[in-house]
């Protein structure tokens, strides 16, 4: 069961020449339905994957840092005005949940810490200790399993830190909770491993208009797979003088 049903631009909002509808994926707004409980966004860098799940996030109430509700902190300035110009449907409404960024994870570790100076019981709901004083890999996971619940959860490469085992470890919790309707996944990523979670929906941002693909039909996919069967092939594009 979704609890993000869909998401639609308010049309008389949308200023094709301005950030971030300057994006040409966004340049005619947004109109995305959420069928299933695990969504992930696919693209090149630069195409709008970030923008969108920050608008969502924004959307839900999130910290667009990255966090919940309740995290009061500010490690970037990046929001766009795309929030203010989407019409959420929600079925139920929920508030809890968690925006994960990977590229400013290691601000949000830093407040936990900042906070957990006046109360040290935080830290039991990250595995018992600093995120700083783990690895990333750990840390990740100790946010996944300790705070993702029930609730929505968009994640920003998740993959970021986690091995290729520790990546099918965290798709072991995905299933866990979205299996039983606990939870929904929205998530930017390029790993082929994620990419493959089964009955997921993959919506391509590479193109004139976000479409619906098969993990097989990615290039993350095609590549990782092409390079892995022959790699000097590769090499012998890439080295050529």
């Amino acid at each position: 069961m979704t609890f993000l049903k869909s998401i639609r631009t308010i049309s008389e909002l949308v200023e094709p020449h301005k950030f971030p509808f300057s994006i040409p994926i966004l340049s005619s707004g947004l109109n995305l339905e959420f069928s299933s409980n695990v969504t992930f966004f696919v693209g090149e860098n630069g195409s709008g994957k970030s923008t969108i799940l920050e608008a969502i996030a924004e959307g839900c109430g999130f910290n667009h840092s990255g966090g919940n509700r309740n995290h009061s902190y500010s490690s970037t300035d990046t929001e766009s005005d795309l929030a203010a110009a989407l019409r959420f449907s929600w079925m139920p409404k929920v508030t809890n949940g968690f925006f994960m960024r990977a590229e400013s994870f290691y601000n949000f570790a830093t407040y936990i810490d900042q906070i957990a100076e006046e109360d040290s019981s935080i830290l039991q709901g990250y595995g018992g200790k600093s995120l700083h004083h783990q690895s990333h890999g750990e840390s990740f996971l100790a946010l996944f399993v300790n705070h993702f619940n029930r609730g929505i959860y968009i994640l920003d490469e998740p993959e970021a830190a986690l091995s290729p085992n520790r990546q099918l470890a965290f798709m072991a919790l995905i299933h866990e909770l979205e299996s039983s309707g606990k939870a929904q996944f929205i998530i930017a990523s390029h790993s082929p491993i994620l990419l493959s979670y089964p009955n997921s929906v993959i919506l391509s941002l590479d193109g004139d208009a976000i479409s619906q693909v098969s993990v097989q039909d990615t290039e993350h996919y095609r590549i990782t797979r092409d390079f892995l069967e022959n790699p000097d092939r590769f090499f012998r594009h890439l080295f050529e003088e």
